[in-house]
């Protein structure tokens, strides 16, 4: 039986509320990530969204679901600027176009590094993407070295490196972020050029297993 007319309206009206808190409780997420870091308390979130924490964890039942649900959406644009450079025929194009992409990422939303770089083994979808683009740009960096206009010593930890490094002088940048980025990335993309190449220490061996955190 379909139900009395007021009983159907009070169930969409939940409906409604449920998926209203849930958009406040992402928004809030967003913002607090991006100005605390990942590991801002469950609690001030919930306050932060206007909702108890115990409607949150119904929503999201670990800070694990919750992260990766604010940062799908721009690990699927990660995806997608490395999957758009894997589709260019100029093979250094290809590599500056992915890395000025990615990097503006980090400007657009300072919590984005932090969920890049740490390690959601229960998320298996958020975590099979971000090896995708992983090896995307894996694959970017060989043929880019491949057509002799990478330096030949640059490995994937370089790019950990890079991000690392914008994360930094974005965060300390203020309003200024977005040009302080793009004269960081300009300089480096220079240094990165074969035909500027000199040497350099041995890079670390860091791969995203080696410096992603663990949140579990």
């Amino acid at each position: 039986m379909p139900g009395h007319p007021s009983q159907i309206a009070e169930r969409a009206q939940l409906r409604t509320d449920a998926e209203h808190n849930r958009e406040r409780i992402l928004d809030a997420a967003r913002e607090a990530f991006s100005t605390r870091g990942l590991d801002v308390p469950m609690a001030a979130i919930a306050r932060r969204a206007g909702v108890g924490v115990a409607t949150l964890y119904r929503r999201f039942p670990s800070r694990e679901s919750l992260i990766t649900e604010v940062f799908s959406d721009q690990l699927a644009s990660c995806a997608t600027a490395v999957e758009e450079a894997l589709a260019d025929p100029d093979p250094w194009h290809a590599f500056q176009s992915a890395v000025e992409k990615v990097c503006a990422m980090q400007v657009a939303d300072h919590g984005f590094t932090g969920a890049f770089l740490t390690a959601f083994p229960q998320a298996v979808d958020f975590e099979r993407a971000r090896r995708r683009a992983e090896q995307g740009f894996d694959e970017i960096i060989r043929r880019a070295k491949a057509a002799g206009r990478l330096r030949a010593d640059f490995v994937f930890a370089d790019f950990l490196l890079l991000l690392q490094a914008n994360c930094a002088v974005t965060d300390g940048a203020g309003d200024r972020a977005q040009a302080a980025s793009r004269r960081l990335v300009a300089y480096l993309l220079q240094a990165f050029r074969a035909e500027n190449a000199a040497p350099l220490p041995p890079a670390p061996p860091l791969a995203l297993d080696h410096v992603i955190p663990s949140l579990s």
